[in-house]
């Protein structure tokens, strides 16, 4: 797994062998990939087994299975295209050696997306993340779990419930911080999304919050009037907090095929997406639409989905992810995220939230306990 942060010092027990741990989590991914890998790379398989020879029928067979896996026409063609040229340039016969090409030259497309940005804590000030997404691909709980990362790492987190249009999801959230101990910020249904903003970033600053994670209404990518109201909400973010938001994550579901091709477009154009979640990973065969986003766009994979557990949400690594999909080893494990904003010798906070939230009652922790209201706080 990745180091997002130093890790608290003083651990009572040992740590556990990162070998172990590593492999551990691998074999959980490949076999969330089940599904993905039978429609996919199974079916290559199936291809190349017997007396084939590599030519012009067998490239037609290999474009149907990558199409039909949702890696897209174009996608398609210029992986097929960079196989072609390999197997003429190395004067190659067995078919076999094209399903290592291809596992390759997928895994070079990913990489390459995937180190074209690192998300990086800033020096001072919180971490803003905005996150978005249509109805129904799991964005709210995306936040509740990646809230549940940043405080495995010892950071102080502030959940912000900027869907009011939705009358449950404020309620949602505050579910989700009481699951993974977050403080909540939010309004009553209705209230002007980038007001709650506002108000809680007011909030985060001088309390020392680590990392603002703010919960967007699920729209529709087709909607104009929706889609200008998030260029309100980070208009906001950014003049509240300079280079804020230093994250916009799309959250899409991988079951929706070529249909997250269209979603990613329109809201990269609204509001210049920086990163994505791809859920629902391990209940699809449609995996390969991870491929196809990563090339049609340039913007990396932060992290998958693959299962319903807090910490079935992973970061993503395309060396990973490429090896359990086509069922090799675990690859090594390396960093791909950036921290640059120190916390002494790692230690979390020393004030718990607790106490936190006796000194300032404007927000909730979640916890259900009764506190007093503040600005932008949704008792419950």
């Amino acid at each position: 797994m990745l180091n997002w942060f130093k890790k608290k010092l003083g651990q009572s027990t040992p740590p556990q062998n990162d070998e172990e741990k590593q492999k551990s989590f691998f074999n959980h991914l490949k076999k969330r990939l089940d599904r993905t890998r039978t429609g996919f790379v199974n079916r290559i398989d199936d291809l190349l087994i017997g007396e084939k020879v590599i030519d012009a029928e067998l490239f037609a067979q290999l474009e149907e299975i990558m199409i039909t896996s949702d890696l897209g026409f174009a996608t398609t063609g210029e992986l097929l295209e960079q196989a072609r040229e390999q197997v003429r340039r190395q004067d190659l016969s067995d078919p076999r050696v094209l399903r290592e090409i291809i596992q390759q030259l997928i895994q070079n497309l990913l990489v390459k997306t995937d180190q074209s940005a690192k998300l990086v804590m800033p020096p001072s000030g919180p971490l803003v993340i905005m996150v978005l997404g249509v109805n129904g691909v799991g964005k709210t709980t995306t936040i509740g779990k990646l809230a549940h990362k940043f405080k495995k790492s010892g950071q102080k987190v502030l959940l912000v419930a900027a869907d009011t249009f939705r009358a449950a999801a404020a309620e949602q959230l505050q579910v989700w911080g009481q699951r993974v101990g977050c403080f909540v910020v939010a309004q009553q249904p209705g209230a002007d999304p980038s007001s709650v903003v506002h108000d809680a970033l007011d909030y985060a600053r001088p309390r020392d919050f680590d990392v603002v994670i703010v919960d967007t209404a699920g729209r529709l990518h087709t909607k104009v009037n929706l889609m200008a109201e998030l260029c309100k909400i980070k208009r906001v973010m950014t003049k509240k907090i300079p280079g804020a938001p230093h994250e916009v994550m799309l959250v899409i579901d991988a079951g929706t095929g070529q249909n997250a091709i269209s979603q990613t477009r329109l809201f990269h154009e609204a509001v210049d997406v920086s990163g994505i979640a791809l859920t629902k990973l391990d209940g699809t065969a449609r995996g390969g639409i991870a491929v196809n986003i990563c090339r049609e766009f340039d913007i990396p994979i932060r992290f998958i989905g693959i299962g319903e557990q807090l910490d079935d949400l992973r970061d993503f690594d395309p060396r990973e992810f490429v090896a359990a999909l086509f069922n090799r080893p675990v690859p090594g494990n390396r960093p791909v995220l950036d921290s640059r904003k120190d916390k002494g010798d790692g230690e979390a906070p020393e004030a718990s939230e607790a106490s936190e939230a006796s000194e300032a009652p404007e927000a909730s922790e979640a916890s259900g306990e009764n506190r007093e209201n503040g600005p932008g706080e949704n008792r419950r």
